[in-house]
């Protein structure tokens, strides 16, 4: 990636160079986008936007199966996803991949590496997709100046220190039947919150990487699946999923509380 230094103040005419080789100019900016509310501070005025807008040095296509960054790279950027999923995952010392997570589109990668310099994981993209590049240095000048950026910074860190202690409790006190119901329950605001059903919806990873996540084998989770099925809480078809019981799904994950 170029030094930041050469970064020009409109970067909506900005090419990456080789590392970056997906990425490409963008025709849409941040106030037109339809995942703003998500991914912006909602409290940003319009003086402010336009500077906010000029962290996103450009846009970049991940093919599905690709890497957006692997585990041990420099750090150099934060991205937004704008559309498609991935996963972060690690390696274990025998070759084994740990699934630590998954994104959809109007959250933000690579917050991991703030602290060390390095990304802790690797980042695979599980359909083609597109993220927003945001060179982190800009972010931390700009947040500067703009009070309601720092705080939508601080409040993601947060979240990811939530969401790392969330699964902790996810892996070492709930019930396989808990896990599951937790995982589906999960992703269903998260997609209720983008605008999409809540109760109808594809699952763009794997039951081994869903396993892998929840420290189930994948023999268990699809156990759990035709279980759940068996008891009218969900349909199922392949990767295609259909809630039928919200609140059938909440009790199994209570009854462990």
């Amino acid at each position: 990636m170029p030094a930041v230094a050469e970064i020009q103040p409109k970067p909506r005419t900005i090419f990456m160079s080789q590392p970056e080789a997906q990425s490409r100019k963008f025709e849409v900016t941040c106030s037109s986008c339809n995942l703003r509310e998500l991914c912006l501070p909602g409290d940003v005025c319009s003086e402010d936007l336009e500077r906010v807008e000029n962290m996103v040095y450009a846009r970049r296509r991940i093919r599905r199966g690709e890497a957006l960054f692997g585990a041990g790279d420099e750090f150099k950027s934060v991205y937004a996803i704008r559309s498609g999923f991935f996963k972060t995952s690690l390696i274990d010392g025998e070759g084994r991949e740990q699934v630590t997570g998954f994104f959809m589109g109007g959250e933000l990668l690579g917050m991991d590496g703030v602290g060390s310099g390095r990304y802790n994981g690797s980042a695979i993209a599980l359909e083609d997709s597109e993220v927003c590049v945001m060179p982190f240095s800009l972010i931390e000048e700009i947040s500067r100046e703009v009070p309601a950026l720092q705080r939508r910074l601080h409040s993601v860190l947060a979240r990811e220190i939530v969401r790392d202690h969330g699964v902790m409790m996810l892996l070492g006190s709930m019930r396989a039947e808990e896990r599951l119901a937790a995982f589906l329950t999960n992703l269903s605001k998260r997609f209720l919150r983008r605008g999409y059903s809540a109760s109808d919806f594809h699952l763009r990873m794997t039951r081994e990487e869903m396993g892998s996540y929840l420290g189930l084998k994948l023999e268990t989770v699809s156990r759990l699946f035709s279980q759940f099925q068996k008891e009218r809480l969900i349909e199922v078809e392949q990767k295609h999923v259909r809630i039928l019981d919200i609140a059938g799904l909440e009790r199994v994950l209570a009854s462990g509380r």
